[in-house]
């Protein structure tokens, strides 16, 4: 297959992979490998993969493999950006456990090679223990570069924030440090609250969900790729080209894990009401402060637009909408200001925010989480990785005998990658992933011009609580 030209979708180069033990030993096992994945996630701080290996040679005791070893390889599509893990330009990765292992006939085991990025390990293995002063990102990016901690030596992609702070990182793994900087960040030019900190094959990003969906100046990032839910017989590509195209884009499987009209999650969460009390312990004061999911809404960017996935009519007979219950969900957040000898609290914020911006923080993470879940299976393409925009094109139900039929308005739209399984396999020889997207919004506004709940209201029942059970033979009304 030529390198750099595509002759069908799922085709990769994947010319080499070694083995390097703590000897500096090197042993060739791509000929031995049934199937390679690679993990990436936007809620994971490193990437991990795995190896089934078919092994007659006996290496595990040759070699011998004891979880120590080092990985290096290139895999890509042709003509495509390659995950570069080789000695020579990119990260070699490392093996940390191997498991799964049996023999399935005489004079042949199989067993599982789990492995890591280096950045995976050193957070196992070393812990912060120091007071850091200014903003989040460049206090992540000292503890990502720092030889006592992480030691990285990859790209950190990071969007500015908003506010500073004196912080005391007391004796935690890496990772755990920068999940406390994660809650704490505030994007510049934003009023979004909270960052997520992930490694993807592209390098190591600190950024908020806004951040994924918009650029700076507040227009919709570009699409990756378009994939298209697509019947096989409404196919008619022009050309081989085109053929091919069409294969990358097309979706082998879908399915929605979760959508957003799971309102008692939701509701139960945080997401569309929340009630914080804040005790100052330095004063000795209290205060409450309500979170409106609809009236904050559209103060930072989504994935498909600006428009919610849930209305703000009345749910009740009291005509109040999803978002009028802050108590749907309290918390009582103790806060102080000075407590490292600034008059600011846990944002780095005045420390009368912290009732405000924690709710927005915890519904913003939500969305997210609790949103609209999708999952594919398409053909592998290097170049896609976590935080990527993509777009999903599914045919609304009744419009399925046509292509050219009009969307499905609320799950089409564009989605951003939060989780990807690159999955290679040599026999047959294939690429493809699965992709986990999700996205907190929809492209098309849902009518919500009714002020007043619909539903019909019950007369009180005249309602009889008898103790007959008990002989007493009394009936009591209400």
């Amino acid at each position: 297959m030529d390198a750099q030209n595509v002759e069908h979708a799922g085709d990769f180069n994947l010319p080499s992979i070694k083995l390097h033990n703590h000897e500096n030993k090197t042993a060739e096992i791509r000929a031995l490998i049934q199937e390679f994945n690679i993990y990436e996630s936007i809620y994971k701080g490193a990437i991990t993969g795995s190896i089934i290996i078919s092994d007659a040679l006996n290496m595990i005791s040759k070699l011998p493999i004891q979880g120590t070893e080092r990985l290096t390889f290139k895999l890509n599509t042709p003509g495509m950006p390659a995950i570069d893990c080789s000695d020579e330009t990119g990260h070699p990765m490392h093996i940390y456990k191997l498991t799964d292992k049996q023999q399935v006939r005489d004079g042949q085991q199989v067993y599982t090679l789990h492995f890591c990025s280096r950045e995976f390990l050193r957070n196992l293995r070393t812990r912060v223990s120091k007071a850091y002063e200014g903003s989040p990102e460049k206090i992540v990016n000292s503890i990502l570069a720092d030889k006592n901690y992480l030691d990285s030596k990859k790209a950190l992609r990071f969007q500015k924030t908003r506010n500073q702070d004196k912080v005391v990182i007391p004796n935690v793994k890496p990772f755990t440090a920068i999940s406390m900087l994660c809650k704490k960040a505030m994007a510049e030019n934003s009023k979004g609250v909270g960052y997520f900190f992930w490694e993807s094959t592209k390098g190591f990003h600190f950024r908020s969900w806004e951040n994924l969906c918009v650029d700076m100046n507040g227009n919709p990032r570009d699409t990756i790729q378009t994939f298209r839910a697509t019947p096989a017989n409404m196919r008619k590509p022009d050309d081989v080209f085109d053929a091919i195209e069409q294969q990358y884009q097309s979706v082998e499987d879908y399915k929605f894990v979760n959508n957003f009209h799971d309102v008692a999650a939701n509701t139960a969460l945080g997401t569309y009401g929340h009630r914080v009390i804040t005790h100052n312990i330095y004063d000795k004061s209290y205060k409450i402060d309500d979170y409106h999911y609809h009236n904050q809404y559209k103060d930072t960017g989504h994935a498909d637009g600006n428009n919610p996935p849930i209305v703000t009519t009345p749910v009740d007979f009291d005509d109040k909408g999803i978002s009028d219950y802050p108590e749907s969900r309290v918390t009582v957040m103790p806060t102080t200001q000075f407590a490292h000898g600034k008059d600011t609290g846990s944002f780095g914020m005045p420390v009368e925010q912290d009732g405000k911006l924690e709710p927005y923080r915890e519904s913003l993470a939500n969305q997210v989480i609790a949103g609209t879940k999708l999952h594919l299976t398409v053909k592998g393409q290097s170049m896609l990785a976590v935080g990527d925009v993509i777009e999903f094109r599914l045919i609304s139900v009744e419009n399925k005998v046509d292509s050219s039929g009009s969307l499905d308005h609320h799950f089409s739209g564009r989605y951003i990658i939060t989780k990807i399984r690159h999955r290679v396999t040599m026999f047959p020889n294939e690429y493809i992933q699965r992709l986990e997207c999700a996205k907190d919004s929809v492209a098309n506004a849902y009518s919500s011009n009714v002020s007043s709940f619909p539903g019909k209201k019950p007369k009180n029942d005249t309602t009889q609580f008898t103790d007959e059970i008990w002989g007493l033979g009394d009936t009591y009304m209400i």
